[in-house]
Formats: C-alpha cells, structure tokens, sequence
C-alpha cells in the first residue's frame, strides 16, 4: 500500500487528462475530426506520461516504451473505431 500511495501523485496529471478527453469528446460529439485530434493528443500525452514516470523512478527500459506505445496504438485503434462506426 506504502507503494502505491508514493505514485498517487503522478496519476493525477494522467486521470486529469482522460477526464478532460472524456468531457471534450461529449461536448464536441458532433465533430468527428476534433474527436481524431483529441484521441491522438491523449495518446501521445499518454506515451509521454509513462516516459517521464518510469524516468524519474529509474525504471525506464524500452520494454517499457513499447508497452506505453502498444497500449496508446490499441487504444486509438478502438477510438477510431467508435468514432468511423456507420
């Protein structure tokens, strides 16, 4: 528990940002091409997030940034899908 409670702060940032995307999405529901844009900008803010954390808890191998990029291309794969759905 000590553990976890030492990388709270660090998420905050990270929930931040999906809930921003989460409100921005609702409020431009209309705009499919500000949904693109948002949905990259999380991912790339994403990708940055777990950069910079893994780098200041001296864990940071690219096992680990692939795994961010990985997680961050599924999840604009699944976003594009909502988004283009006919």
């Amino acid at each position: 528990m000590k553990d976890i409670t030492k990388h709270f702060p660090h998420y905050f940032p990270l929930i931040g940002m999906f809930v921003a995307a989460i409100v921005a999405f609702a409020v431009f529901s209309y705009d499919r091409s500000f949904e693109i844009l948002i949905s990259i900008v999380v991912a790339v803010f994403y990708v940055a997030w777990g950069i910079i954390h893994h780098h200041l808890h001296h864990d940071l191998y690219p096992e680990v940034i692939i795994e961010y990029i990985v997680v961050a291309t599924l999840g604009l794969v699944t976003l594009f899908a909502l988004i283009f759905r006919v």
